[in-house]
């Protein structure tokens, strides 16, 4: 008969078994997030301040239009999983399932609507381009 102890169980998994997996995708996404932000800063700072047509001609080309739905999407994900780890950690019961679907719905909710305005941009880019 094997007989494991409470600490055996619990070495290298966590409570919830997926502890490393969280931790390794964290990391992961938090590198990735440090050379995608400063280049988007760069291009939407660029952008910033012009008037409609030179946005949506910035926002239309592929790198741009890529990197903001890159940025988006892996930083909403990222928002989403550090809040859920913070919320674990300091609430408890009905509160922390509420507040864990409050902050994923927020964060589908920015992807969809940054998502839905690049797509607008893209098919005005090409509306305009072919009107000229």
């Amino acid at each position: 008969m094997r007989y494991l102890t409470d600490r055996k169980r619990a070495v290298g998994k966590g409570a919830a078994h997926t502890g490393t997996e969280t931790h390794w995708y964290m990391t992961m996404s938090s590198v990735v997030l440090a050379f995608l932000v400063p280049t988007f800063l760069f291009i939407f700072g660029r952008a910033l301040g012009q008037d409609q047509q030179t946005v949506v001609e910035t926002f239309g080309r592929p790198f741009p239009a890529i990197l903001t739905a890159l940025v988006t999407l892996i930083g909403m994900r990222h928002f989403a999983k550090g809040a859920q780890m913070m919320l674990e950690d300091y609430t408890q019961g009905t509160m922390r399932k509420g507040l864990v679907i409050l902050v994923y719905s927020l964060a589908y909710l920015v992807t969809a609507i940054v998502l839905y305005a690049l797509a607008k941009m893209t098919f005005l880019g090409i509306v305009l381009s072919a009107a000229n």
